[in-house]
This record gives C-alpha cells, structure tokens and sequence, in this order.
C-alpha cells in the first residue's frame, strides 16, 4: 500500500469514527431535536448527488467514506422524520382533547 493509500485509508476511519459517537446517542435516545429537518434533507440530496462522482471513481477509501456518509446520514433522516411526525401526532392528540372548563 502507497503512501496515498494509507493516508486515505487512515482519514477516512478518522472521520468515521469521529461521528460514531453522535450517531450512536442519536440512535440510544432518539433525541435529534438539535438538528434541522430541512439541513439534514439538503445533507443527504447533496450525499446522493456527490455518489455520482465518488462512485466513479477508482475503488479506494473514499467509497468507504462516502458510504459511511450515505448511511449515517439516511439513519440521522429516517430519525429527524420519525421526531417531526411524533410531534405532529401529539399535537393532534392534544388538539382533539376536549378543553378544560373554566372554574371561577
């Protein structure tokens, strides 16, 4: 392995690495409350559209990478989508709750 390879190798486990730890506490909790819906959509439209290139590229570091960039993302979406609809569900719930009456 070339000194080019080892160094791709080498930073793309970095960065995937680096982001381990928010994925797995935004898995453990479910929490994504700190991340914006409409970044986290751009983010991933920007990732399928960015494949066209890597994926033409050589097999090499990068697609491992960007494939770990593919996942993530998707899983921090599916998460970001699911936290948008449970509170669009509570708020309808607490909507259709009857109203208390006003003592006084």
């Amino acid at each position: 392995m070339d000194l080019v390879m080892l160094a791709g190798t080498a930073s793309a486990v970095v960065f995937a690495v680096s982001n381990l730890p928010m994925l797995r506490k935004a898995l453990r909790t479910g929490d994504v409350s700190s991340y914006s819906l409409a970044s986290v959509v751009m983010i991933n439209i920007a990732n399928l559209v960015y494949s066209i290139y890597v994926f033409s590229l050589p097999i090499g570091p990068v697609w491992m990478l960007h494939s770990f960039y593919l996942v993530s993302c998707a899983i921090l979406l599916v998460l970001c989508l699911r936290s948008v609809r449970g509170r669009g569900e509570r708020r309808a719930g607490r909507d259709a709750l009857p109203a208390e009456p006003v003592r006084g």
